[in-house]
């Protein structure tokens, strides 16, 4: 009997062993994936990794330890097993080491990198495109060729249009780093539209946003719109050139004779958008208006007004407006001393 005990004794405490052994091995491994997982890790310089639609867990994974952003693909899908989530298929931007809970958060997100850019209101394709080339996204030119060849994008609204000048809705605006110009053509088209709905600008819609185009360009004055807009219709009303300037310039961009600057043989150029030789509104839009614009062309103020000088850098800020040529010029030449009084040309 004192030999089974001694061999009772011998089995538990060789069970006690292994399990202790058993329970430093799983400490180990704990540790081990702890420190995978939790410890930062990754890129000091700007990476960028593409995950495209349709990537399995297991293959994004590979991807990010290819990349250098994961110290173990293992770890990665430890954290996706345990998580269960999806991930969100884009190109993200990885700088700084960070956790693998941190890594798999950011893709479960949707946290995408994009390129933001801002178009003001009143900007014409020209301006458009060198803003979207300064962003680092389109080349300039390639922009403003691809919205002459895309004017299908707002044909069902506007039959007339020959490009997207004046369809290109101005907003703020976050592109992929890759975006195409069709990609960015479309987005703001589509905010167009919405906005057009929003306005309930469903008829005469090549007319109105012509119109809108020159408004946005002549004054940045909120109240002053829908008075400028008044003088442009009261002048179509007479068929009276509308002598306009911004849709001079938009014509010696086209051509590439714009000089900085508009000069008196500008306005003897014979070009398609010479408000001065050609009476009615010109072939198209010179710029692409924002909502005030386009409200202001939609319903235009009810005045008798032929004339105004433009804001532009009048010393007092407003336009002034005249229904005679007489009290127009005695405008024009007031304009001129307060220019000049406030060290102006």
């Amino acid at each position: 009997m004192v030999r089974r005990k001694r061999t009772d004794k011998r089995k538990k405490g060789g069970f006690a062993g292994k399990f202790l052994v058993f329970l430093l091995l799983a400490a180990l491994v704990g540790g081990g994936a702890a420190w995978l997982i939790l410890t930062p890790f990754g890129p000091s310089k700007e990476t960028f990794v593409e995950i495209t639609p349709g990537s399995s867990t297991a293959g994004i994974a590979r991807q990010l330890e290819s990349a250098g952003i994961v110290r173990n693909r293992y770890a990665f899908d430890l954290v996706s097993e345990w998580m269960r989530g999806s991930l969100k298929a884009g190109e993200y931007r990885f700088d700084h080491p960070a956790p693998v809970t941190a890594i798999y958060a950011r893709l479960h997100r949707g946290d995408v990198y994009t390129i933001e850019v801002t178009i003001p209101e009143g900007s014409s394709v020209f301006d458009i495109a060198q803003r979207l080339q300064q962003a680092g996204l389109a080349a300039g030119q390639d922009f403003v060729a691809a919205q002459a060849q895309n004017a299908n994008l707002i044909q069902d609204i506007d039959p007339a249009a020959r490009s997207l000048e004046g369809y290109l809705f101005p907003d703020t605006y976050r592109f992929a780093r890759r975006a195409t110009p069709i990609l960015i053509l479309t987005a703001m088209v589509k905010q167009f539209r919405t906005e057009a709905a929003t306005l309930g600008l469903t008829q005469d819609v090549h007319s109105v946003v012509t119109l809108a185009s020159l408004v946005e360009r002549e004054t940045a004055v909120d109240s002053e719109r829908p008075l400028v807009a008044s003088v442009f219709e009261n002048r179509l009303a007479k068929n009276m050139p509308l002598a306009t300037d911004p849709s001079v310039i938009y014509g010696l961009e086209l051509d590439g004779r714009w000089r900085g600057a508009i000069y008196e043989s500008d306005l003897k150029l014979d070009t398609p958008y010479n408000t001065y030789l050609h009476a009615g509104l010109p072939p198209g839009p010179v710029a692409n208006p924002g909502v005030k614009a386009l409200k202001a062309a939609m319903d235009p103020a009810k005045t008798d007004y032929l004339y105004f000088v433009a804001a532009g850098a009048d010393a007092q800020g407003k336009s002034l407006f005249s229904n005679s040529l007489e009290e127009h010029n005695r405008n024009v030449s007031g304009y001129r001393r307060a220019i000049k009084r406030a060290g102006g040309q």
